[in-house]
């Protein structure tokens, strides 16, 4: 039996390809075999970062939140602390939002949280 060579089959799996190489810089978004490598590995960095994107996204949160608290004179640990003494439960995407655009709000939050950790 002979091997079939140029089918549709085959044609249509390698324009898949090269239509998810496209933008790729030199032989990697024309020539089949370098832009397989660079999908298969393109594909797998997004599949990895779409989880590390939340852990991003915390990391975020929590260093905007931890400026706010320290120009209120708390560490951002015993901020969280207090907030789950005074029965505060806001997440942390929340709290880095209002850190950010609503001071006064985050201010009352951080008092609610100073007055919970001195009782």
């Amino acid at each position: 039996m002979s091997r079939a060579v140029d089918g549709s089959k085959r044609r249509n799996h390698r324009k898949k390809i090269l239509k998810l190489a496209k933008g790729y810089w030199g032989r990697r978004h024309s020539n089949y075999k370098t832009a397989k490598d660079a999908v298969v590995k393109g594909l797998s960095y997004a599949y990895r970062d779409r989880r590390d994107k939340k852990a991003d996204f915390r990391r975020l949160w929590i260093i905007r939140i931890n400026a706010a608290c320290r120009a209120e004179g708390i560490s951002y640990s015993r901020f969280i602390c207090g907030l789950n003494k005074a029965g505060i439960n806001i997440n942390r995407k929340a709290l880095a939002y209002l850190a950010t655009e609503d001071a006064d709000a985050f201010k009352a939050i951080a008092g609610k949280a100073k007055a919970a950790l001195g009782a």
